[in-house]
């Protein structure tokens, strides 16, 4: 229960429209039936009018609606969800990842290790909400996005967006957005809008605070494997794109490095485009890109903790923003990170599976683990496969980052370095020191962030 202290403090946020609270928490108001996200340009309500919630999803189960002003269901996710190691924060990751639309509350829970009664406990307990009701919100989000930059029928953006009927779909647009599907449509520009799928779904990635962008397109650029990747342009205006293996189909993206021009203060966005063969694969597909590009992850408290070390000071001055890049795919990264981008072009040329449609130098999608262990199964690359395969290594959203460590370690062969560098990439941990490096506990829980600072400097040599 949020202390009257607390609350007073995001009040204060919500006077002041301090827009790096944004996802951090929500503020609805009684007297008009709407929630908005803290920096909300519209007139400050009154205190006694105001209530908090940690998600959408629970102000939208309390009766409110979303503001058309500002938007608050498209807002970057709370950095909470990358920090945290708990099962609050393995749950939210899950979710994001598509887990309860695909398998249910039960297949959320399964993965966690908990019953679905423990799970509805805890996150209603926590966020105000259980997974059905986070799933909805998301669900009605991707359900917006859909609908305002694509020219598919109601009909299929609502099976595309994860709803059972169409009736389902509609009654939700109305409860969260207070308009039929074909208001919130109108809303949007035409020129903003595929004509065809086949045209792709255009997106704005959206972060908050500064976002040092050109580091983040060396590391891809350094590490691309041909027939999967591809980095274009100069830097300050490069493309990334890639092929993504997703639970429906397959996917082509491309992100630009150059941002939009967010309003000062307020953050920004990475531009996108998806082209999916499946658009059930729309959330999901998001979801993995926010991780590979940390655009969840809240710059100020990193900058603020690293910003008091004497060491990093100057670094975090002259690199404000500068994140900690995930993956697309956790065991596509894990086999990279032990074999190197020489070997994983041979795999993926030998057994990466041809997409039906290749778009220039995209080719292939990386092999899957099975496959792998299955046609090299020698070495330590083929007791790492075997064990992806299996689920002896698990490096799923919802992994537990110990547990997964420790499996890591287990496979013959594999050193700690390699392992660091996959819990970084491929779990998310923001908190990551490779072996053998003495790093202040004053650093903590950024020190992957730190590392990268590190790094950016020559003071440290980059990931293999």
């Amino acid at each position: 229960m949020e202390t009257a202290e607390h609350e007073d403090s995001r009040y204060e946020a919500v006077r002041s429209r301090d827009a790096r609270f944004d996802g951090a928490f929500f503020f609805a108001v009684r007297t008009t039936g709407i929630y908005c996200r803290p920096s909300c340009p519209a007139v400050t309500p009154r205190r006694h009018n105001v209530r908090f919630f940690a998600t959408a999803a629970a102000a939208q189960r309390s009766g409110f609606r979303a503001c058309r002003r500002c938007r608050p269901d498209a807002v970057p996710g709370s950095a909470d969800w990358n920090v945290r190691a708990d099962v609050v924060g393995r749950a939210m990751r899950l979710i994001g990842d598509g887990v309860v639309d695909r398998e249910g509350v039960a297949g959320l829970a399964g993965r966690l290790g908990y019953s679905p009664r423990q799970v509805q406990r805890q996150l209603t307990a926590e966020l105000g909400a259980g997974p059905v009701a986070l799933a909805r919100a998301q669900r009605a989000h991707t359900a917006r996005v859909l609908l305002q930059t694509t020219a598919l029928p109601v009909t299929e953006i609502a099976f595309a967006s994860g709803f059972a009927s169409v009736r389902q779909f509609n009654d939700t647009i109305k409860a969260v957005y207070a308009a039929t599907p074909s208001t919130l449509r109108a809303a949007a520009p035409a020129s903003r809008r595929a004509a065809t799928p086949s045209a792709g779904i255009p997106l704005r990635l959206a972060h908050r605070g500064p976002y040092l962008a050109g580091p983040v397109f060396d590391l891809l650029q350094r590490e691309a494997v041909a027939g999967v990747e591809e980095v274009s342009g100069t830097p300050g205006r490069r493309v990334y794109r890639r092929t993504l293996r997703l639970p429906h189909g397959t996917g082509i993206v491309a992100v630009d490095e150059r941002p939009g021009t967010p309003r000062p203060g307020a953050g920004g966005w990475l531009d996108a485009r998806l082209h999916l063969t499946d658009l059930r694969d729309l959330t999901t597909s998001v979801q993995r890109l926010r991780r590979l590009f940390d655009l969840d992850s809240d710059p100020y408290a990193v900058d603020e903790r690293l910003g008091a070390d004497p060491r990093l000071a100057p670094l975090v001055a002259a690199r404000p923003g500068l994140r900690s890049p995930g993956t697309a795919d956790p065991d596509e990264l894990a086999v990279r990170s032990l074999v190197g981008r020489r070997e994983a072009e041979r795999l993926v040329q030998r057994y990466g599976k041809r997409l039906d449609a290749p778009c220039g130098s995209l080719t292939h999608l990386f092999p899957e683990p099975a496959v792998l262990a299955e046609a090299e199964p020698h070495g330590t690359a083929g007791a790492l496969t075997a064990a992806l395969a299996d689920g002896v290594v698990r490096l799923d959203p919802g992994a537990d980052r110990e547990d997964a460590a420790r499996a890591l370690l287990a496979v013959p062969g594999l050193d700690a370095r390699t392992a660091a560098v996959v819990r970084t990439r491929a779990l998310g941990d923001p908190d990551v020191a490779p072996p053998g490096l003495t790093v202040p506990d004053t650093w903590r829980p950024w020190r992957s962030y730190a590392l990268n600072h590190l790094r950016a400097a020559g003071e440290l040599e980059q990931h293999p």
